[in-house]
């Protein structure tokens, strides 16, 4: 990528002139804690994923829901067939407009 040396000597020239020679420090160590932050994200999913081992895979649960479902039953006639009047809010404002 770099293989004329004069160009990465601009390119860092540019990133002095941009950024100011005071605020270099600063963004370069943000940078190495931002990363340090995610490398250690990074390992700590490894070893969650290690310590769950292959039996629970996502795959395993797909079709079971994690807690129990609510809801009505509802009468298939009656759902079928086209509601009587407004059903929202909306609909009751236009219709006594």
């Amino acid at each position: 990528m770099f293989d004329n040396p004069a160009l990465l000597i601009v390119l860092i020239l540019l990133v002095v002139l941009l950024f100011g020679a005071k605020r270099l420090p600063d963004a370069a160590r943000s940078i190495g804690r931002s990363m340090r932050i995610f490398k250690s994200e990074v390992k700590e999913m490894k070893t969650d994923d290690e310590r769950r081992g292959p039996s629970s895979s996502a795959s395993d649960h797909e079709g079971t829901p994690s807690r129990p479902l609510e809801g009505r039953v509802v009468d298939e006639q009656r759902r079928d067939q086209p509601t009587q009047g407004p059903t929202s809010s909306y609909d009751q404002q236009r219709h006594t407009a």
